[in-house]
C-alpha cells in the first residue's frame, strides 16, 4: 500500500499515519471501506481529502478520483503521493466548490460536514455537483460518542442528519458505523486518560468559555504532546485494531461512534 508522505503537522483536524491512535486510523479506514464498497464506474469527489491516503482508496477500475481540500499543503501532499497512482487534487472550499455542476457521479464526505457552521452549505455544494442520479456518502461523528474536538462546530444525531440531507436528496438512508467493545474500550481508556488531565490543566473548565480560536490553538499544540506522552502504544499499529473491528448497522445507539448516510438524487434535478 502506498503511504503518504505525513509533512503535515498533527493537529487534531485530520488523521495523520503514525501520530493517530490505531482506532481513530481504523474508524477512517472503515468508512472509506464502506463507501468504496458502494461505488459503480464513473468520476468520484472526496471531499476534505485531507493527504489523500483514504481518497486512493477509492480508486478503482473504471473510476477517476478527484479529491478537494481547502487546505493548500494537504491537496499538494494529496497529489504528491498520490497523483502518480491516478489521483487528482484540488485546492477549493467544500461550503463553495470550484467544480461545474452535475459534473460527478459520486461524493464522499468523510468527517468533514461537522466542521461547518452551516452544515446545509456543505450538503447542498455536493448535491449541486452531482449529477441527477448521482449518490453522495456522509461520514460523521455520532453527537453522543464525540469528545472534546473543537474543530466540530455541529454534532448530528440520526434524525438531525436525516432531517438535513433529505432536504437536498429525494432517497436518504442513515445508519451508523459502530464498533466491536475492544475498539469502545480503546476510546474509553484514552478519554478517561485525557479527562484526567483536562481536570488537572483546566480546573475552571475555561476552554469551553474562551473564544473557539483560542481553544483550537492550545488543542492543536497539546494534542501531539497528549499523544507522546498519554497513548504511545495507542497509535503505529501496536494495538492490533483495525478497520475490522468496525461495522455498518441500520440503527444508532448511545455509543455508536458514527453515523454513515447515503443520499441519491439531488433535489434540483430531475425527478427520481
Amino acid at each position: 500500500m502506498v503511504t503518504p508522505r505525513a509533512t503535515s503537522r498533527l493537529t487534531g483536524e485530520r488523521p495523520v499515519p503514525g501520530a493517530t491512535p490505531d482506532s481513530l486510523l481504523a474508524l477512517h479506514a472503515a468508512g472509506y471501506r464502506e463507501v468504496a464498497a458502494r461505488l459503480g464506474q464513473g468520476l468520484v469527489l472526496d471531499a476534505g481529502c485531507g493527504l489523500g491516503f483514504e481518497s486512493a482508496g477509492l480508486m478503482g477500475p473504471g473510476r477517476t478520483v478527484v479529491g478537494v481540500d481547502r487546505d493548500p499543503g494537504a491537496a499538494s501532499e494529496a497529489f504528491a503521493s498520490f497523483g502518480r497512482a491516478g489521483l487528482r487534487t484540488s485546492c477549493t472550499d467544500a461550503a463553495r466548490l470550484g467544480l461545474r455542476t452535475g459534473s460527478f457521479d459520486y461524493a464522499c464526505s468523510s468527517h468533514l460536514v461537522e466542521h461547518f457552521d452551516t452544515p446545509a452549505r456543505h450538503v447542498a455544494e455536493l448535491a449541486r455537483v452531482l449529477k441527477p442520479g448521482g449518490t453522495a456518502f456522509f461520514l460523521t461523528p455520532n453527537a453522543p460518542w464525540d469528545y472534546e474536538n473543537p474543530f466540530h462546530l455541529v454534532l448530528f444525531r440520526p434524525d438531525h442528519l436525516r432531517s438535513l440531507l433529505i432536504q437536498h436528496f429525494h432517497d436518504v438512508w442513515v445508519g451508523a458505523l459502530d464498533a466491536t467493545e475492544r475498539v469502545k474500550e480503546d476510546f474509553a481508556n484514552r478519554r478517561a486518560k485525557a479527562a484526567k488531565v483536562l481536570g488537572i490543566a483546566d480546573p475552571l473548565d475555561l476552554r469551553h468559555k474562551v473564544p473557539r480560536s483560542w481553544w483550537i490553538a492550545v488543542y492543536s499544540r497539546a494534542l501531539p504532546l497528549s499523544y507522546r506522552v498519554l497513548a504511545r502504544a495507542d497509535s503505529g499499529g501496536g494495538t492490533g485494531i483495525s478497520a475490522d473491528d468496525y461495522f455498518v448497522t441500520d440503527e444508532a445507539g448511545e455509543d455508536t461512534p458514527v453515523l454513515f448516510g447515503i443520499a441519491s438524487w439531488p433535489r434540483g434535478h430531475a425527478d427520481p
